[in-house]
């Protein structure tokens, strides 16, 4: 059992949701984030950090005593590249470093299925280690925490895994999400194979649950332990109903990025033009 974890980005979605789901009777979580945190409840083991995952000094004290880090911190959404690269590449960066001089040995990062959003959704199970083809800044910046992961572990010996999560929510919000969707509790099944897995050294993982649906291979995070116990379609019927099916050729269908593929997202015409 790891005795204490540092979860960065402990106010964000899936840090709010992995709050209870990771909780252990003989586990403390150092919870961290630059939003305010809920206080502890009774009898709830956390600690409340509020720093920035960039503060090279922040980081290097939360660090110290802690046996793994699991770094969700970082923009969720696309965003301007300056606020990407500052927070969540230079971020990851400051992360694997403070883990480095604290002697930290296990990372896990959050990584994302945008690190691969170009790639088509009909060309079969996706493999773990699938060739990045982001679809935005925020994909770039999960390939770039991959590669930092992979740096980490090569050079410093740290063991990290960098999960690349589909859909994380109570449930499934559109009909492409019935593909990408990691439930809560299984993502706490996951966050707790990568915590124990022995000596995994660097890998890539896919972060979602068994779906009828799902595009993705389960071989890399089985081989670590997990096991998923959900599957998207108890929600089929229920998803459909409310928004439709999307034709055939809509990114939704088309592309593992779904609509983060399309001009919407153009992030660099709306802010450079053409």
């Amino acid at each position: 059992m790891t005795a204490r974890i540092l979860i960065t980005g402990a106010a964000g979605g899936v840090g709010t949701l992995m709050r209870t789901r990771l909780a252990a009777p003989d586990r403390t979580l150092r919870l961290l984030d630059v939003a305010p945190l809920p206080a502890a409840a009774d009898g709830e083991r956390v600690e409340l950090v509020t720093a920035s995952v960039t503060d090279q000094a922040a980081m290097d004290e939360a660090c110290r005593g802690v046996d793994a880090v699991i770094h969700l911190g970082g923009h969720s959404l696309e965003r301007p590249w300056e606020q990407i690269l500052d927070v969540n590449i230079n971020g990851t960066h400051v992360v694997l470093e403070a883990a480095r001089r604290a002697g930290v040995r296990r990372v896990v990062l959050a990584s994302s299925n945008h690190a691969v959003g170009y790639y088509r959704a009909s060309g079969g199970e996706a493999p773990d280690y699938l060739f990045p083809q982001p679809d935005t800044y925020y994909g770039v910046s999960k390939v770039a925490l991959e590669a930092l992961g992979s740096l980490y572990a090569s050079r410093y010996g740290l063991d990290v895994i960098a999960v690349r999560i589909g859909s994380c929510f109570e449930k499934p919000r559109d009909f492409r999400m019935l593909a990408t969707w990691l439930s809560p509790d299984d993502a706490g099944r996951l966050f707790e194979a990568c915590l124990s897995a022995p000596s995994p050294g660097f890998r890539v993982v896919w972060g979602v649950s068994d779906n009828t649906r799902r595009w993705f291979s389960l071989a890399e995070a089985e081989a670590l332990g997990y096991k998923s116990e959900d599957d998207s379609e108890v929600y089929a019927e229920e998803v459909v109903a409310a928004g439709g099916e999307p034709p055939a050729d809509s990114p939704a269908r088309t592309h593992l990025g779904g609509l983060w593929c399309t001009p919407e997202f153009d992030t660099a015409v709306k802010e450079y033009g053409r």
